[in-house]
């Protein structure tokens, strides 16, 4: 058995990382599954760092968002929608996981 991969601490993660996930985590199309995929933090991790980040009613507004949005947690995902990157990714800061 592979031991887990350690994930990032907030205190790792430059601050254009922290943007791009903030950014990430407001885009009602990016799943927490992309956020993992890339800066491989989980959705607790994401969580924490939104609310140390932002102002407390900026993330009580977010948290509230979240729960409502369909298309944040893949498993509500409607079928058919099994990507999670536009076609534009690398233009957008030099995504790591873009294709083109």
């Amino acid at each position: 058995m592979k031991p887990p991969i350690p994930l990032p601490t907030i205190k790792e993660l430059s601050d254009a990382n922290i943007d791009r996930i903030i950014e990430m985590a407001w885009e009602d199309r990016t799943p927490f599954d992309a956020i993992k995929y890339q800066f491989n933090l989980t959705e607790a991790s994401v969580k924490v760092l939104m609310k140390k980040e932002l102002k407390f009613s900026s993330y009580k507004l977010w948290r509230k968002r979240v729960e409502n949005c369909k298309t944040k947690h893949s498993a509500k995902r409607v079928h058919g929608i099994d990507r999670f990157k536009c076609n534009l990714q690398r233009t957008i800061s030099n995504n790591k996981i873009s294709k083109r």
